[in-house]
């Protein structure tokens, strides 16, 4: 119960913080195109948060399955590290790749 407590007052905080970006600018001569620069700006900055959310559940995941796989059976420790290398390689490419993206929508503003 206090995990979602404390999860919802992260979201309203993330809520707050992130109004800004679609706030307009100018007075009554606001700029036609910010509402959707504001929507590509959200839109990068959750890419990149998500990637690196989704890449760290991943890495953790792996790590903590190839652990348990070492412990169970410390024979099998060199047969189980260059697949573990390699996931954990791939996992990071993903993260990396949402990292481009993002980048390449932040330069659409």
């Amino acid at each position: 119960m206090k995990k979602w407590k404390m999860l919802l007052v992260v979201i309203g905080v993330m809520l707050l913080v992130c109004s800004s970006v679609l706030a307009e600018e100018g007075g009554t001569a606001a700029a036609e195109g910010s509402l959707a620069k504001g929507l590509i700006g959200l839109g990068a900055g959750l890419a990149i948060g998500l990637a690196a959310f989704g890449g760290g559940l991943g890495q953790g995941r792996a790590a903590g399955s190839s652990l348990e796989g070492i412990a169970r059976n410390p024979g099998a420790s060199d047969k189980m590290f260059v697949p573990y290398i390699l996931g954990l390689a791939f996992i990071e490419s993903l993260v990396l790749y949402a990292f481009v993206i993002a980048f390449l929508l932040r330069t659409k503003m």
